[in-house]
């Protein structure tokens, strides 16, 4: 006997795998951003204590070491923020695939 499904119909996704897949996407964003962000930070708190030792209030005087900073990270950090988010996008297809 064969079951036949037409368009539209299927599996439904339960609560809880609709949690665990969004649990793994968040997962995923706090992986691959951690690296930029912490770089990010770390700098600031750098150019803040400068600024403060040197008492030189200048508002924009944070960005462009932050941007540097962050643009080399992101370099140097990519391949490793590609791997990751392809092996999130093989556990959502394999998901899909297997129903």
């Amino acid at each position: 006997m064969t079951v036949r499904m037409r368009a539209g119909e299927g599996t439904q996704m339960t609560g809880a795998e609709t949690l665990d897949v969004a649990r793994d996407a968040i997962w995923t964003i706090v992986i691959v951003s951690a690296p930029l962000m912490l770089v990010g930070l770390v700098i600031g708190v750098i150019v803040s204590l400068f600024q403060a030792l040197t008492q030189i209030q200048e508002q924009t005087l944070v960005f462009v070491p932050k941007i540097l900073a962050i643009f080399a990270t992101l370099l140097l950090a990519l391949p490793f923020m590609a791997d990751h988010l392809h092996s999130h996008m093989m556990r959502i297809s394999s998901r899909i695939i297997g129903g």
